[in-house]
């Protein structure tokens, strides 16, 4: 049976250190560590703030789930501005931002976006091995 964490926070970036610390606190009960839980949980920061800074819904909640099942481990971040899909760019060396969605390609095995009825879902999914919160990345 999958473990399963999920909770939500109020769209403000002063919430973003309070998803950060429930994802480690979640990693951290499933036995989940080292490299593997420094990339989810920079991954869930990247993409909570994300959230908060561009979703266009006043007083939204975004909702963060963590689930883990065998050898997979996926981070979901929805927030209801369902119609404003992540659009990765690159960013020139003196901009502050957007570098969020290189990261996730970077770090993450996988990861997309999917439309939902009130939502909008960004994904990261990993792979864990046997040992757990070893991370084994597919890419070479």
């Amino acid at each position: 049976m999958p473990e399963t964490e999920t909770f939500r926070i109020p769209k403000h970036r002063r919430h973003v250190p309070t998803a950060r610390q429930r994802v480690r606190k979640a990693l951290a009960g499933w036995g989940v560590g080292d490299e593997l839980a420094d990339s989810v949980t920079l991954l869930a920061n990247e993409l909570v703030t994300n959230a908060v800074t561009h979703c266009r819904v006043t007083h939204a909640l975004v909702e963060v789930r963590l689930t883990l099942d065998g050898p997979a481990l996926t981070l979901e971040v929805a927030d209801p501005d369902r119609d404003r899909l992540p659009r990765p760019h690159d960013s020139a060396p003196d901009e502050e931002g957007g570098r969020g969605l290189a990261l996730v390609a970077a770090l993450a095995d996988d990861w997309g976006h999917r439309q939902e009825a009130y939502a909008k879902c960004v994904w990261a999914r990993f792979r864990v091995t046997e040992t757990a919160g070893t991370h084994v990345p597919t890419r070479a």
